[in-house]
């Protein structure tokens, strides 16, 4: 293995493990609790999406599925923590395999409807009910909703940062 080649894998890993604590910081510090469902919402999705964009599918997902869960286990929801590690990893990793072939929000849209729909299954599992874990859609539309506009809103800022989803090893 060439320097060269060693040097873009570490450059790789160090902006995905940036991108993961930027989706925990987006999880944790901006969160608007629900009291219906116990849960929250809050800015980590925005910071999902970024790291899609910067990232591609595969280091975005990777990403997301930890800073989100990390999200989870600080801020005093641990037992979310393993579906919440799968379900952000799925919305990341659909999204940036749709960003390669449609356009921005209609990737982003599918990767949050998943993230809903997963959701809605992992509800009902934790709370029994499919009529309260349909109350937590509104407000898992309206996350995502908010983290496409932060993203895109973000996107002639991100132009300017040398990503590494373009480089080969």
């Amino acid at each position: 293995m060439s320097s060269n080649s060693s040097d873009i894998r570490t450059n790789r890993l160090v902006f995905a493990s940036l991108m993961a604590c930027l989706v925990l910081l987006g999880t944790i510090l901006f969160r608007i609790p629900i009291p219906m469902t116990q849960g929250y919402v809050h800015l980590g999705d925005a910071m999902i999406y970024i790291a899609v964009l910067l990232l591609g599918k595969k280091q975005g997902a990777a990403a997301a599925a930890l800073g989100s869960s990390l999200g989870d286990i600080l801020g005093g929801f641990a037992f979310w923590a393993p579906w919440t590690f799968i379900i952000k990893f799925a919305m990341a990793y659909i999204a940036g395999s749709l960003i390669e072939k449609t356009s921005k929000i209609v990737s982003m849209t599918a990767g949050g409807l998943v993230m809903c729909a997963c959701y809605l299954v992992a509800e009902r599992v934790m709370y029994g009910s499919w009529a309260l874990a349909a109350v937590g859609i509104p407000w898992n539309v309206g996350q995502f909703a908010v983290g496409i506009a932060v993203a895109l809103a973000a996107q002639p800022l991100l132009s300017h940062i040398p990503s590494p989803k373009n480089r080969s090893v």
